[in-house]
């Protein structure tokens, strides 16, 4: 079982859409996903349609990780209804905000890695959308997954808080968890023909080389269209959707290919390590660029 973060350390990038795109991808493709809905607002448990009656929801994980308590927490996307495949929520709830202190303790930032074990064989893969902060919800988050995909637009401000995310990433993966290495950053609502975004997306690029993920995300009606109707974009008619479901399904195989690289030991496939440590190269130096002063 792989597990994906999907974070922005600012609101309002598409944080929630990039994980129902991913999620619609893994669909078409037969990969058995689970969601976990770990945003406050839920908003990943409405786009996947799911009926929440009786159930319990992720902020009860938190407060006891068992496996009862997590399975009773898991309910089918609405999405399933009408096609064969496996698309789970962990359903989310406005009581996580409980949860996101600043100053997580070292038992409750592991309660999501817990909880994910107990499931661990009924799933291929697992996208968590985490909350736009760096507080305790987004750490729990991290120290579970093995990949994070940090969402931002091409504008000033959304540059600067994948650079603090990158930084973040790195003092996780130093401090608590070793197997953590940033998937990438996921350029959304790309406009081509803004001369900004242009000029933000060569920043990023000379900022994070290789970690600059393509295809980049450009705004889309049929995409919008898809999960105001709590619909996967890979069963939305039209060109626009069907152009939308391959950016996605690329950066779905970006997602499966470093699941593959972080199963195989690096002393037995040094070919397939080699990108994950290449990948790790920019979120080091940013972390150095921290340690000796502001850039």
């Amino acid at each position: 079982m792989h597990v994906l973060s999907v974070s922005s350390l600012k609101g309002g990038v598409g944080k929630t859409t990039v994980t129902l795109g991913l999620a619609s991808a893994a669909f078409a493709r037969g990969v058995r996903v689970l969601v976990v809905d770990l945003d406050p607002q839920a908003d990943a448990t409405t786009g996947l349609a799911v009926d929440t009656a009786g159930r319990a929801n992720v902020a009860e994980v938190l407060a006891s990780p068992k496996e009862k308590t997590v399975r009773g927490a898991i309910a089918p996307s609405g999405w399933t209804r009408a096609h064969t495949g496996v698309v789970d929520v962990m359903i989310g709830s406005p009581l996580t905000t409980n949860f996101d202190g600043p100053h997580p303790t070292a038992r409750d930032i592991w309660k999501l890695e817990e909880a994910l074990a107990t499931v661990e064989a009924d799933y291929d893969l697992v996208l968590v959308d985490t909350a736009p902060s760096l507080n305790a919800l987004t750490r729990t988050a991290w120290v579970a997954s093995d990949r994070v995909a940090i969402v931002t637009e091409p504008a000033l401000f959304s540059v600067a808080a994948a650079d603090r995310a990158l930084r973040a990433i790195e003092e996780i993966r130093r401090g608590l968890s070793p197997r953590l290495q940033p998937l990438g950053i996921v350029v959304n609502r790309w406009r081509e023909q803004s001369a900004e975004q242009q000029f933000r997306l060569r920043e990023m690029t000379e900022m994070f080389g290789p970690l600059v993920l393509a295809p980049q995300l450009p705004e889309r009606t049929a995409l919008q269209q898809a999960q105001g109707a709590a619909k996967p974009v890979h069963l939305w008619p039209g060109d626009t959707a069907v152009e939308t479901a391959r950016r996605f399904d690329a950066l779905l195989e970006r997602v499966l290919a470093s699941g593959r690289a972080a199963a195989v030991p690096a002393e037995s496939a040094p070919a397939a390590a080699g990108p994950v440590k290449e990948a790790a190269g920019p979120a080091g130096e940013a972390a150095g660029r921290e340690e000796s002063g502001p850039a």
